[in-house]
């Protein structure tokens, strides 16, 4: 296949589809043992794609790439028993 034709392809599965974006928070997640803790969580909810956090950053900034809202992806935090406030 041509690659200009998967090129469409991937176009138009994105505009099926809702397109994946990078949402970031604020969050309370502080070591490794709290990022053991939400990886069942992030990791298998549907339509999270990736994810990390910044231990270095004072706000612990999580980022995740998703085609969910923040408000959902805050609320999977938070069913692991941490917060997440979306950064503007």
């Amino acid at each position: 296949m041509p690659i200009f034709a998967k090129r469409k392809i991937k176009d138009l599965c994105q505009i099926a589809f809702h397109s994946m974006e990078t949402i970031k928070f604020k969050t309370n997640i502080k070591c490794g043992g709290c990022i053991a803790a939400v990886t069942p969580f992030l990791t298998t909810e549907n339509g999270i794609e990736k994810w990390a956090v910044d231990l270095q950053s004072p706000d612990r900034i999580l980022s995740v790439e998703t085609d969910k809202s923040a408000e959902e992806v805050a609320d999977v935090v938070k069913k692991a028993g941490y917060l997440a406030t979306e950064i503007a």
